[in-house]
């Protein structure tokens, strides 16, 4: 059992930044894949970005390549989502959530546990 808090989250000027965190509790973070997903108003949810469980591979959706950076601490049981040059297109709730058994995994259905979100806002 894993239980993911994502903090972070805030309203930002359009070209800002933001790092989101998500904590995981257990003692088994290390082996699962973490990503990070989101869901705008009336939109479904959406893949952002993840990481392998050694932190040695990231994926990302293409509108958010070279300016999202997904990172990992093992030590501290935390994944992270530093966002750069934040359009308001990037407006969302934001959701970590933790995969097993999958390398790379960039659906839903590929994660079995998910935080509560945190709020971005993107202001133009």
């Amino acid at each position: 059992q894993v239980q993911l808090v994502e903090s972070g989250g805030g309203l930002v000027q359009a070209g800002g930044s933001l790092r989101l965190s998500c904590a995981a509790s257990g003692r088994t973070f290390s082996s699962y894949a973490m990503g990070w997903f989101r869901q705008a108003p009336g939109r479904e949810r959406e893949f952002v970005a993840t990481i392998r469980s050694s932190g040695g591979s990231t994926y990302y959706v293409d509108s958010v390549k070279g300016r999202f950076t997904i990172s990992r601490d093992n030590a501290r049981n935390t994944v992270y989502l530093q966002m750069n040059s934040l359009k308001p297109e990037d407006t969302a709730v934001y959701y970590c959530a933790a995969a097993l058994l999958v390398t790379i995994p960039t659906f839903e259905a590929d994660y079995s546990y998910w935080g509560q979100g945190t709020q971005v806002t993107v202001s133009s």
